[in-house]
């Protein structure tokens, strides 16, 4: 039991050698004195038309010596019982079946690798790639991020409209803000010079702009609204940031700041005839520590509140839930000249 257990590792070992290394062409000369040495299991054919499945057979004068694979020993036979012809023949057909299988193989794995890179977005780095489906991502240099939707609310400037009723029109302009919940974007990016690419139907990527966000009491406002008492077009006021704007693929575009971002909270939104779309991605700069933000307005300017006006300059308390009301004529005279 113990001798056919070790011919059989033997044999299993032999094949795994043998078939790793060519075949030596078969020499004969003309004194009938060759060596001929195949390292790969193949058929020694005889004469009779039957064949010993060897891994390794060599030509001594008028012997033949192999090594049966079936026996897991050599043996010898004379020359004259060789069909060497056959033998070489058979030899050339397994050669050419074994490199079939390999350009095969090949051809398969190229297929794979094509299909596969075909499967996957495009690639913003070497071995990193986009989603195929249409949305937002920021690549930070070593990860692609999808960034996450949110929608931006109208509210009014209370402590504006209550000016407006009280000053004649139209002294000063009503006031509404686009605001976000929440305090910060739940998407963080950790460096300050992300690449956005934006692939979004109809071509929107091309009409897609990096803004600054301004982080209130419990809000994020995105933009000013503003429009003079007696109507007329409205005015926006946001703080848009330059960026490198190019399309890299058709329907995918590419936006980087031209400057490092700060640590502060900003969205890339929609700009539609310079009217911006409510719906933004918006995402925060650094991992939620204490951020720096813009300049504060002007002294005249209203900043967020919830507490109600008093006097003096105040901040304004904003109303929401409704778009913000057109703010009607005072009917009182303007105050009397102080003496």
């Amino acid at each position: 039991m113990g001798t056919r257990l070790l011919r059989a590792v033997y044999r299993s070992e032999e094949r795994l050698m043998v078939k790793k290394i060519a075949l030596l062409p078969l020499v004969l000369s003309a004194l009938g004195i060759a060596t001929c040495a195949a390292w790969a299991d193949q058929k020694l054919y005889l004469r009779d038309g039957s064949y010993q499945l060897v891994s390794r057979y060599e030509v001594h004068g008028d012997r033949v010596r192999y090594y049966s694979v079936e026996g897991s020993q050599w043996e010898e036979i004379p020359t004259s019982l060789v069909d060497f012809e056959a033998t070489e023949r058979a030899r050339k057909e397994e050669t050419t079946q074994q490199q079939k299988e390999l350009e095969d193989a090949k051809r398969i794995d190229k297929e794979r690798f094509e299909r596969q890179a075909a499967d996957a977005g495009f690639e913003v780095t070497p071995g990193i790639h986009l989603p195929k489906e249409e949305g937002v991502f920021a690549f930070d240099g070593t990860r692609v991020i999808r960034m996450v939707e949110s929608s931006a609310e109208l509210v009014t400037d209370k402590k504006r409209a209550v000016l407006t009723k009280a000053l004649p029109a139209p002294i000063l302009k009503s006031r509404s803000l686009a605001v976000l919940d929440g305090d910060k974007a739940a998407v963080r990016i950790l460096v300050g010079q992300p690449t956005f690419f934006v692939q979004l139907p109809g071509g929107a990527g091309a009409r897609v702009e990096l803004m600054a966000v301004k982080p209130a009491k419990e809000v994020r406002v995105l933009e000013r609204v503003e429009q003079s008492a007696g109507g007329g077009k409205a005015s926006e006021v946001r703080s848009e940031i330059p960026v490198e704007h190019a399309e890299v693929a058709p329907g995918l575009f590419k936006l980087r700041p031209t400057q490092p971002l700060s640590q502060g909270e900003y969205a890339l939104g929609e700009l539609v005839e310079d009217k911006l779309n409510l719906v933004v991605w918006d995402f925060g700069i650094g991992a939620g520590a204490k951020e720096t933000h813009p300049e504060p307005e002007p002294q005249h300017s209203s900043t967020m509140t919830e507490h109600p006006p008093a006097s003096g300059d105040t901040p304004p308390v904003l109303h929401r839930g409704t778009p913000p009301q057109q703010p009607q004529p005072s009917t009182q005279g303007p105050p009397p000249p102080q003496n």
